[in-house]
């Protein structure tokens, strides 16, 4: 179990020499001691008959990549417990029978309602839970079917949680499962039980069931030919979206590097780097001009470069992480201090991007490389232990699937991953889109992050095997296990001022989850949690209204502050935190200069930007 780490104090200047190149500060580091016990690296992936592999990727072909095995494993251990917990199946009767009750004496008022004798009350949704906010639903037959349906929920969450014995994993996968099997049966995903739709398909005699069989139609077409969704060609990358102004000054084999162009007579003098996933295009940052994170950056008066990262394919499958960390980040920083030498620079890491970020500071820091003025998270981990519901698809049977399937393509497909986050957020994704594109015959508008989110990536396969496994698996960062050039690095060696985001909603990198940065290092550390999920809570510009974030600062040295401590002490505040993050930056940087160049004769510009990988299909 992780603890906090005692508190550490680390100078760390503001740059007035030139900086070394990489090689040349490890070069002046003292070599490194002896460590009496080292830890032992994270286990790699085990060796395979070849027949085993083809097989282990018809199957995960067959089954979305989801391990059958994993999940008969989990149903076993479930039902052998629950049959051995005599107690809880009594429980479970009794919940059955008074469920029974509740809804034969609300059936029973609701029949016999007036104004002067409303119905009772059976089971309300949770807050969050809208599928039967419409008043349709409370009229009769549907009050019912709804309300049943509600129990029944109940009753199966009931069933698939607090069970000794079962392993914690394997409860969560069963309880999510259960899920996902009674969505199915929602009555609103039907037209015969679905009041709103057969009120709309009354009222415009069927044309739009029509309508939505058009939708279907069409939606077909594309995915078979590998079309964008509708509506997406009005946001084309270079012309709608990416389109801040700015120059490629380098292209590795994994990434072209953008700088952007000044907009105001003065600069920062320290940069800004953003190290994007590449589990997805970079310009969600740069989405439509009102939506860009990267155009607010450079009107507030900082420099700003940007890795956008090559779209893999099968030729890309033997790079892992540590090509990322070389031919990325690593080879960006070394563009960036012969641009603007001298200079340290505010590195912001989003998502994948983040925890690579965090990999490279905690080397940097272990090497005596202080190129780094601060270091910026946004929804990025880097503690693994409680990473969601997304590590219900992450055990070692459905790696050893991934790996199966990626030995034969070289990557992971975008398909792969789309039906994984399907499944976290079934209901937004699948059930409301099918019940109000093809049963009330309505296109839901589309809109630049919408696009963005159609223009999907692939990941190599080295790579992907590489950060489940010694990441989500094996907690290797954390610990003090993850390797960078043949030495373990330590998030406690930190010494750089952070900031870090969070989303309250992120189910891909849970806000509790990243706030686990507070205890692997004792940094000055300031930390936001903002309304909205992993995208459009970081896509939050300033004036976008139902906006608000709470924040918190931690001083260099101060104690742990737990999650839920931290959320009753930070304050609210109302709009964006795009604001908030510039003060920081500007709070961190020296007084404002003259921009330096759009490159130079070591780095020259290589075309406009976006470039050329972010087109990549």
């Amino acid at each position: 179990m992780n603890t906090p780490r005692p508190p550490r104090r680390k100078a760390n200047p503001k740059a007035t020499q030139p900086k070394p190149s990489r090689p040349a500060a490890q070069a002046a580091a003292k070599p490194p001691a002896a460590l009496p016990n080292p830890p032992p690296p994270a286990p790699a992936a085990p060796c395979r008959n070849p027949l085993d592999m083809r097989f282990h990727a018809a199957v995960a072909r067959a089954t979305m990549s989801i391990s059958p095995v994993a999940l008969l494993l989990a149903t076993v251990d479930w039902a052998a417990h629950l049959a051995g917990s005599p107690g809880k199946r009594l429980e479970l009767v009794s919940l059955a029978q008074e469920h029974l009750r509740r809804i034969t004496e609300y059936a029973g008022s609701v029949a016999f309602a007036s104004p002067g004798f409303p119905a009772l009350r059976c089971i309300a949704p949770p807050a969050q839970d809208k599928r039967f906010a419409d008043p349709a639903w409370q009229g009769w037959p549907f009050n019912v079917m709804h309300q049943s349906f509600l129990l029944a929920e109940e009753w199966w969450q009931a069933a698939t949680t607090g069970i000794a014995g079962v392993s914690p994993h394997h409860e969560h996968v069963v309880s999510f499962a259960a899920r996902q099997l009674l969505d199915v049966f929602s009555p609103g995903n039907y037209l015969a039980t679905n009041p709103v739709v057969l009120q709309r398909t009354a009222s415009a005699a069927g044309l739009n069931l029509l309508n939505g069989l058009g939708n279907l139609t069409d939606d077909a077409a594309r995915l078979l030919t590998g079309q964008p969704p509708a509506g997406a060609e009005a946001f084309a990358v270079g012309r709608d979206v990416a389109v801040t102004p700015g120059r490629v000054v380098l292209r590795t084999r994994l990434m072209e590097l953008i700088q952007y162009a000044p907009t105001t007579g003065e600069v920062r003098p320290e940069p800004v780097l953003i190290v994007p996933a590449w589990i997805m295009k970079y310009y969600i940052l740069d989405l439509s001009p009102h939506n860009s994170l990267v155009r607010y950056l450079v009107g507030q008066g900082f420099t700003v470069f940007c890795i956008s990262w090559k779209n893999p394919g099968s030729d890309e499958a033997g790079m892992g992480m540590d090509d990322y960390l070389q031919l990325g980040l690593f080879a960006a920083l070394d563009a960036i201090n012969a641009i603007v030498p001298g200079r340290q620079v505010h590195a912001a890491g989003y998502c994948l991007g983040g925890t690579l970020l965090a990999i490279a500071n905690a080397a940097m820091a272990r090497d005596g490389d202080d190129r780094l003025a601060s270091m910026t998270l946004f929804c990025a981990q880097t503690d693994f232990t409680e990473p969601g519901e997304l590590a219900l698809f992450i055990d070692e049977g459905e790696v050893s699937l991934l790996e199966a399937q990626m030995a034969e393509t070289g990557y992971l497909s975008a398909g792969q991953m789309a039906g994984a986050f399907q499944l976290l957020r079934s209901y937004d994704l699948l059930w409301s889109r099918m019940v109000g594109e093809y049963l009330m015959g309505e296109r839901a508008p589309m809109n630049d992050l919408m696009a963005w989110n159609a223009d999907t990536t692939r990941l190599p396969a080295r790579m992907h095997s590489q950060y489940l496994r010694q990441l989500f698996l094996n907690d290797a960062l954390s610990e003090g296990r993850y390797l960078v050039g043949g030495r373990p690095v330590s998030l406690s060696d930190l010494d750089t001022p952070s900031y870090c985001v969070g989303t309250v909603t992120d189910h891909v990198a849970p806000w509790r989850s990243v706030h686990k940065l507070h205890y692997l290092t004792s940094v000055e550390l300031r930390f936001v949690l903002t309304s909205g999920g992993h995208n459009a809570g970081i896509v939050t510009p300033p004036g976008q209204p139902r906006r608000h974030f709470q924040v918190l600062d931690r001083p260099a040295g101060e104690n742990y502050i737990a999650p839920d401590e931290w959320l009753a002490l930070a304050p609210r505040h109302e709009g964006s935190w795009w604001p908030d993050w510039s003060a920081w930056l500007a709070a961190h940087s020296d007084a404002p200069v003259a921009p330096p160049p759009m490159g130079t004769a070591s780095h020259p510009a290589l075309g406009d930007a976006p470039g050329t990988y972010v087109l990549e299909k």
